[in-house]
Formats: C-alpha cells, sequence, structure tokens
C-alpha cells in the first residue's frame, strides 16, 4: 500500500504533470472597455488523434472522506483534462508521470486551495476526483472524439492531508 500526504498544490510542484490554474498568480490584461480583466492562456489544452475536439462540461462531485483509499489511477493518452473547482472547493490531486507503467516511487499527491484548478497533460496519471468537505461544481475541459481515451493502472494509495 502506497501512502501518501498531499501536499499543498504549486505551480512548480505540480509542473511535471500539467498546469495550475490560479488566476490569483498568472498575468492579465483589461479587455471589454476596462471592465473585465483577462487571464489569458492558464493551460495548454491537448486533443490528440482523429477526429478529436475539445470538450467544456460541468462535474459534480461527493465529498470524499480521509484517508482517501485509491485502487487506481486513470490516465488519457490522447488529451489533457482541466478541472476548475467554481464555487472555491477544495480537492486532492494524485498524479504519476505518463508513461505505460507506475513507479509508485513517482506518485505525488497535492491539495487545492479552493481557488486553483488543475490541467493534467495529456497521458499524465491521476486520481478521480476527489472533492473535500462538500459536494463539488467543476469546470472540465477535456479531449472528445474518436479512439480509447481513457486507461487504469491498478495501484493501492492512501492519502492523507498534512
Amino acid at each position: 500500500m502506497l501512502e501518501l500526504k498531499a501536499e499543498p498544490l504549486t505551480a512548480d510542484a505540480f509542473a511535471p504533470f500539467g498546469d495550475v490554474i490560479d488566476a490569483r498568480t498568472s498575468a492579465s490584461f483589461p479587455i471589454n472597455a476596462g471592465r473585465t480583466q483577462r487571464h489569458h492562456d492558464l493551460a495548454k489544452v491537448e486533443t490528440l488523434g482523429e477526429n478529436a475536439h475539445t470538450l467544456i462540461n460541468i462535474f459534480v462531485s461527493q465529498p470524499i472522506t480521509l484517508p482517501l483509499e485509491l485502487t487506481f489511477l486513470e490516465r488519457h493518452p490522447q488529451g489533457s483534462q482541466a478541472f476548475m473547482p467554481l464555487h472555491q472547493e477544495r480537492f486532492i490531486v494524485v498524479v504519476a508521470p505518463p508513461g505505460e507503467h507506475i513507479n509508485p516511487a513517482d506518485v505525488r499527491a497535492f491539495v487545492t486551495d479552493g481557488r486553483q484548478g488543475v490541467n493534467y497533460r495529456a497521458g499524465t496519471w491521476h486520481a478521480i476526483q476527489s472533492v473535500l468537505e462538500r459536494e463539488g461544481e467543476f469546470l472540465v475541459v477535456d479531449r472528445g472524439g474518436d479512439g480509447n481515451n481513457c486507461d487504469e493502472f491498478p495501484l493501492a494509495i492512501t492519502v492523507t492531508l498534512t
């Protein structure tokens, strides 16, 4: 059983797996006659393969209990997948680098502060949505189109908070 303590999510720590989406730390500029501040190009959306297209979804997730017990990680080899909380929901992020197998020594766990989102790069192994405290609504941007875009890798993991 792999035991992880979720660390605070930072752009530097998460960089090997994708992007942290956080308007508080991004460059921005005014639009709409100065009434709107645009935080531009916060994550790279990847849609690979034939007939691929970008999907914009809303996921509603039920809260987990701690410690978080996981039995697998999943990956999307043909596209990125971004999760942005709509109501400042904190959630746990468990990730491992892309590859055919997962080395337990490379698995990391993070906890968001409720205003951060994540964008998993294509092929990055990650846990299913694991929202803390209350039901969560998330804007999710990912890939639609032909071909299998979800693989699972069995791995027993227990996650706690620091």
